[in-house]
This record gives C-alpha cells, sequence and structure tokens, in this order.
C-alpha cells in the first residue's frame, strides 16, 4: 500500500471518527448526562454538609462545549489510529474484504481498548472513589488497556502461525483460549478498588456505567459501519458498482 493510499485511509479513518463522535455524542448528551448530574447532586449535598469548594468549571459548561470537545476530539484521534491499523492488517489477518476487515477492527478494538480493560476498572460518576487513588485507578486502567491489546495482537499471531498446524479453526481457538487465561491472571493479580460508598444508589451507578458502555459501542459500531464504507469505495470501487448495478436490475 503506497503512501497515497495510506494518507487517503488516514482522512478517510478521521471524518469516520468524527461521524462517530457525533453519535456518541448524542448518546452520551442523553443517555449519560442525567446520571451525572444525579451523581453530582448527591455529591453537593455531601459537600455541602463538608463545606465544598468553589466550582471551576459550569456544570452547563461541562455538558455542553466540554463533552463535545472531549468527544469529538476522541472520535477523530481513534479513527485515524484505527486507519493506521487497517492500512497494515488488510490482507494480512485473513482472506477479508475492506468493509469486512473494518468492522473486525472496530469490533477488537471496542473488545480490547474499553470492554477488557471496563471489567476490571469500570467507570465510577462524580461521588464515587477516593480522590487520594484516582491517579492509581488512571494509571492500572491504561496498564490494563495496553495489557489487552498487545495480548490481542499476539493472540492473532500464534493464532495465524497455528493455522497451518491445528486448521483455521481450532487455531482461533486456542489463540481466544490463551487470550482468555492471560487476561483472567492479568485480573487475578492487579489491585481491585472498592471505593463505592453504601449510601450510593447502586441503580444509578449500573445506570452510569452501562451509559458509558453504550457510547463507545455506539463510537465503534459507527466508526465500523462508515469507515468499512469509506474503505470499500476508496479500494474496491469496481466491485462496489456492481454490486449496485446487481441491486439495480433486481429491483
Amino acid at each position: 500500500m503506497n503512501s497515497t493510499s495510506v494518507r487517503a485511509l488516514l482522512v478517510r479513518g478521521m471524518l469516520a471518527g468524527l461521524i462517530a463522535g457525533a453519535f456518541a455524542l448524542a448518546v452520551a448528551y442523553f443517555l449519560g448526562e442525567s446520571q451525572v448530574d444525579a451523581a453530582i447532586a448527591l455529591e453537593e449535598a455531601h459537600s455541602h454538609d463538608h463545606g465544598g469548594g468553589e466550582e471551576l468549571v459550569s456544570r452547563t459548561t461541562q455538558a455542553t462545549g466540554g463533552l463535545a470537545t472531549g468527544v469529538l476530539v476522541f472520535g477523530v484521534a481513534v479513527g485515524g489510529i484505527a486507519a493506521l491499523v487497517f492500512c497494515y492488517a488488510l490482507g494480512r489477518i485473513g482472506d477479508f474484504g475492506p468493509r469486512a476487515t473494518a468492522a473486525l477492527i472496530a469490533g477488537a478494538a471496542l473488545l480490547t481498548v474499553y470492554v477488557v480493560p471496563f471489567l476490571k476498572y469500570p467507570a465510577n460518576p462524580p461521588a464515587v472513589g477516593n480522590p487520594d487513588t484516582i491517579g492509581e485507578r488512571t494509571a492500572l486502567f491504561f496498564l490494563m488497556v495496553a495489557l489487552s491489546v498487545l495480548l490481542a495482537v499476539a493472540a492473532v499471531i500464534i493464532g495465524r502461525r497455528l493455522a497451518p498446524r491445528l486448521g483455521n479453526w481450532n487455531a482461533t481457538v486456542a489463540a481466544v483460549a490463551g487470550f482468555v487465561l492471560l487476561i483472567g491472571l492479568a485480573y487475578a493479580f492487579l489491585p481491585s478498588f472498592d471505593e463505592v460508598g453504601k449510601d450510593f444508589p447502586a441503580g444509578l451507578l449500573w445506570e452510569f456505567r452501562l451509559s458509558t458502555l453504550a457510547v463507545q459501542a455506539t463510537l465503534w459500531t459507527v466508526f465500523g459501519v462508515v469507515f468499512g464504507h469509506l474503505t470499500e469505495r476508496l479500494l474496491a470501487p469496481a466491485a462496489l458498482a456492481s454490486t449496485h448495478r446487481t441491486a439495480s436490475a433486481v429491483n
């Protein structure tokens, strides 16, 4: 793949990330902000009892401009990274076309970058967690992300090397089993944090965590669909045109 194609795919990846970020922003605003507001209300009630500090950034700014900037910039950034991964993976992970490769990368990113770390260190709303451990919790979360991504890459490499001897199905099962085993060991040996107060509503905590998962699922699902379409238009225009002609003839 030449530099022109890589540049074109990078631009399309960032564009797809921006579009996916817009959808994720809508989910975060309409689904997640109500849980954040409820958690902040609990935190403010507690801080008033103990002399809370002054608010540095207004809640309106956080829920609008701040949220939009964070989600959209994140979408563009991960879209660009995923596009570079696509450039390397296309044709190397199996006999998949551009659209299928984009979908596989999006699904793998959701699993390794968010779901696996989330199961060990789930997101917490305001008023949950000890401020003294936030640095340690953040570092461990990113360590879990790095481990998840590296182990997933290793599983793909090992699976491909085992395929000629074991067959594609058995090699895939062995690679996935190894990934699950090593992730389980990481879960067991890395520190855990149970800092949810007994007075914090369990339903609110559950809804907040589900909303964060929904944001990430929306982001990567939309990215996979949009980027897959854009890459197929770029890399396989003849096949796409043939498909459209066939569909028109059937209709």
